[in-house]
């Protein structure tokens, strides 16, 4: 009997013996037990190199089995790149998340009986601020973070169907291209629309001619936004009835959109029974350098938006304009920040940048005073570096110090 335990048959990883493990499966070299297999699943789902209940790999053509962030990881990986909005960072990360556990909890019924036959809805959302406040910023990290297909479309070139333009339908070609028209794959991407506000209706009086950009483009979108089966051109492009369509569902597909909404601010003052300068409503003090954070739906439609899109975009939230410290913050502080990219570019021909203080806070200056936002900054920084960067490879100074008096030279 010693004898038998003596050679009986060992786990490598473990050590446990064949009777104290439910399975032990035996290699050229070694063993295994199942409780091992187990072990290492749980660790490479983690990882999201292996599918869960069946999905493919992260390597395949599904994101189920990946790892989902949670709400604070999303945040905390925005917090990187994003200089302030907290509102939206915490909304935008409640939401993808959401949107992730949904399609993992939809994955779930269908692939066992579920007595309750509970589908959860998508959540689409809704960003309004300023230009330069962050938005597209927002959906590109979003993007780096998460492995599912991403694209960023311009609202602007969409026309109703039979218009010269792009269909609406081109917005999911471009989603197949980025994940090499793998559809599964795509069916459970990310779409960010830019410039929704441009497709707004260009009045509220109906009138017996077509708004081929506006009302009629919403219209179109419909459909996609809300979840359906839609015919998509594979290779882009307007639709001919002679060629092949991918069938797509959009039902798994979240649909972020984003604009500036220029002047919607009235909108929200005539909605509070009071002006846009100084001013008390309903004996609540009013925001009045911050309008933004009181906006909902009526003032969406009161802009020209219709209530059909309005009600399918159920997460609305908004962007605070940059102060003086956000912006000064964002030239240094982010992970990829404006300078921290110069100074790279030095590094990359042997030299050192070094730039005083007072240089970040006139271009700081300079973007408040011309109203161009965070995204003006780089223009600005442009100005000012490029005679340095035209010097630079060829000189034989290994600093270069930037100072208030150079800079001031170079901003028209």
């Amino acid at each position: 009997m010693a004898k038998n335990v003596k050679n009986e048959k060992r786990c490598t990883f473990c050590g446990r013996s064949e009777s104290e493990v439910p399975v032990l499966l035996q290699g050229s070299n070694g063993c295994i037990c199942s409780d091992c297999i187990e072990m290492g699943y749980d660790y490479l789902k983690d990882y999201g190199l292996v599918a869960a209940k069946g999905g493919k790999s992260r390597k395949g053509t599904s994101n189920a089995g990946s790892k989902v962030m949670t709400p604070k990881e999303i945040h905390a990986e925005l917090d990187k790149y994003i200089i302030g909005q907290d509102r939206a960072k915490k909304l935008l990360a409640v939401a993808v998340y959401n949107h992730y556990k949904r399609l993992e909890a939809n994955l779930d019924s269908e692939q066992k009986a579920d007595v309750d036959n509970l589908e959860i809805d998508k959540s689409n959302i809704l960003m309004v601020g300023p230009t330069g406040s962050g938005k597209t910023l927002i959906a590109r990290t979003i993007a780096k973070m998460l492995d599912v297909p991403f694209t960023i479309v311009d609202a602007t070139v969409l026309t109703e169907a039979g218009y010269v333009g792009e269909d609406v339908e081109s917005l999911l070609s471009r989603l197949l291209q980025e994940c090499d028209y793998d559809q599964e794959r795509a069916e459970r991407g990310i779409v960010f629309i830019d410039e929704i506000d441009k497709i707004t209706r260009k009045s509220d009086n109906p009138s017996i001619t077509r708004d081929v950009g506006g009302e009629g483009v919403q219209q179109g979108l419909l459909k996609l936004l809300e979840g359906s089966i839609v015919n998509v051109p594979p290779k882009g492009g307007r639709k001919h009835p002679e060629q092949e369509f991918v069938h797509m569902n959009t039902q798994n597909i979240l649909f972020i959109c984003g604009g500036a909404f220029e002047g919607i601010e009235r909108k929200i003052a005539q909605r509070l029974n009071t002006q846009v300068i100084g001013f008390t409503a309903k004996n609540n003090v009013v925001d009045k350098d911050n309008l933004l954070k009181y906006v909902n739906a009526q003032d969406l439609r009161a802009y020209g938006l219709i209530p059909e899109i309005i009600g399918r975009l159920p997460i609305v939230t908004y962007l605070d304009h940059l102060d003086r410290d956000a912006l000064r913050r964002i030239l240094t502080e982010p992970k990829n920040a404006i300078i921290k990219q110069y100074k790279k570019m030095f590094e990359l021909d042997g030299k050192v940048l070094e730039i005083d203080d007072d240089v970040l806070d006139l271009i700081v200056d300079t973007a408040i005073e011309k109203k161009l936002g965070a995204r003006g900054l780089r223009s600005i920084c442009e100005q000012i570096m490029n005679e340095a960067m035209y010097e630079a490879p060829s000189s034989r100074k290994k600093t270069w110090h930037l100072t208030k008096e150079y800079a001031q030279q170079f901003i028209n």
